[in-house]
């Protein structure tokens, strides 16, 4: 029997995926409709279930979709964050960490440079839950604007995390499947240079955007901030587990180039001090970024959606798109439509098909990544920034965020671009 749909209905439905990721997209820029004021969680989960109820993809694929490495592991850094919060000890260490900082325009280099390397050790997603509550708390208390402060700690966190392999999941990805050795070594000679040359960058770039912001005025630091010291046991026990298996990590990389303890079971280890020891357990976990959790499944479904309808599949399938160059232009330009990790995952087989070359991996790992500076969706760490943020009353809207994030990430992209031209290898 001959089909009832035409090849026209069929091609469109075919696209539709687009259509709804193109209309999330637009939601996000406007995030205004009438007078409802929308939360990019919102907007993600209208699009996943756009995408589940029109057909573009079926239930189980949907479920399928969501990554329980990413949930597990923000779920239990969500706990540690709202524990370093809720106990007060989060102030204490952002106070010994910024109290030499004697204006504003110092705290700004120190969030930086000082977050910026932290992020290249810590996961970046880690800094992003941390890190918002200190730097907004850093913004009232010295009345530095909030949206320059949320900015330049997505900055710091994208553009720190590009020159280790465990400083974001795309780069984990990249060293896992290309069976990099002494992985390390490779991002430390191809990446730390021209990382540190980019942060700095960043830090011009945010001072000509916020002129107005940036201030020599002299700051006064107040005694250290008081903790509850039994409060805060279960969670400077959580900081140490997480900080001495990342140094596990680390070790185990630069002597095998392996990792002993995968990433989501850090974020389980670190969490278990809070969820059994703490007397604040049940409201921690009430209070965590529940919100962010769902954006994060619903992104998960929209992107699979999109990704099967092999549209984004064309644009790099041929060997045009192993150069240098167009590595970090299609990592930039295609990360902000199925986010940097499944872009990596869908680019990096057609690279080592074509010889897969360690400074052609390193081309992928730095355009995935620095590609999050560009928009608020191009790395999971702003969102969560973002999301964390409005949960205390403050934003940065699509447009504040891309009008510095365009101009800093083509300048970005030109300096790894040179720096691997100026290899002789």
């Amino acid at each position: 029997m001959p089909s009832l749909i035409n090849p026209a209905q069929k091609h469109y439905s075919t696209y539709i995926a687009l259509f709804v990721l193109a209309a999330v997209f637009l939601l996000i820029a406007i995030r205004q409709v009438g007078t409802y004021n929308l939360k990019i969680w919102q907007i993600m989960l209208f699009g996943a279930l756009a995408v589940i109820l029109t057909g573009q993809i079926s239930p189980s694929d949907a479920l399928g979709a969501i990554n329980p490495d990413v949930m597990v592991f923000l779920f239990g850094m969500f706990i540690v964050g709202e524990a370093l919060v809720k106990s007060g000890y989060l102030y204490t260490i952002s106070f010994r960490f910024f109290s030499h900082a004697r204006s504003p325009d110092q705290i700004i280099f120190f969030i930086l440079f000082g977050i910026g390397l932290l992020s290249a050790l810590l996961m970046n997603d880690t800094l992003a839950i941390i890190g918002t509550p200190m730097v907004i708390g850093l913004a009232v208390k010295f009345r530095i604007s909030s949206k320059l402060v949320l900015q330049t700690l997505a900055i710091a966190i994208t553009t720190g995390s590009v020159m280790s392999p465990i400083g974001n999941p795309q780069n984990l990805l990249i060293t896992v499947n290309s069976g990099m050795q002494y992985p390390f070594v490779s991002f430390a000679i191809y990446l730390l240079p021209p990382t540190i040359i980019s942060l700095g960058i960043a830090f011009l770039v945010l001072r000509f955007f916020f002129k107005r912001d940036f201030s020599a005025r002299a700051l006064t630091h107040e005694e250290t901030p008081s903790y509850d010291p039994i409060k805060a046991l279960p969670v400077k026990c959580s900081l140490a587990i997480l900080l001495f298996l990342t140094a596990l990590n680390i070790v185990e990389s630069l002597s095998r180039g392996s990792l002993l303890v995968p990433i989501p079971l850090i974020a389980v280890f670190a969490a278990v001090p809070v969820i059994f020891f703490s007397s604040q357990r049940v409201d921690l976990i009430r209070n965590i970024n529940w919100y962010t959790l769902v954006f994060f499944a619903a992104m998960f479904v929209l992107m699979e959606s999109v990704w099967q309808t092999g549209f984004f599949k064309s644009f790099v399938s041929g060997p045009e798109f192993t150069s240098i160059s167009s590595i970090l232009i299609a990592s930039v330009i295609i990360s902000q439509f199925i986010s940097n990790v499944p872009f990596v995952a869908l680019f990096q087989p057609i690279i080592l098909l074509s010889g897969g070359t360690t400074s052609q991996m390193m081309a992928l790992a730095a355009g995935s990544t620095v590609a999050g500076n560009l928009t608020i969706l191009g790395a999971a760490s702003t969102v969560i920034i973002i999301q964390n943020a409005e949960k205390q009353g403050e934003t940065l809207t699509f447009f504040e965020f891309a009008r510095v994030g365009i101009p800093l990430t083509i300048l970005q992209i030109l300096v790894y671009w040179l720096w691997m031209l100026l290899l002789p290898f």
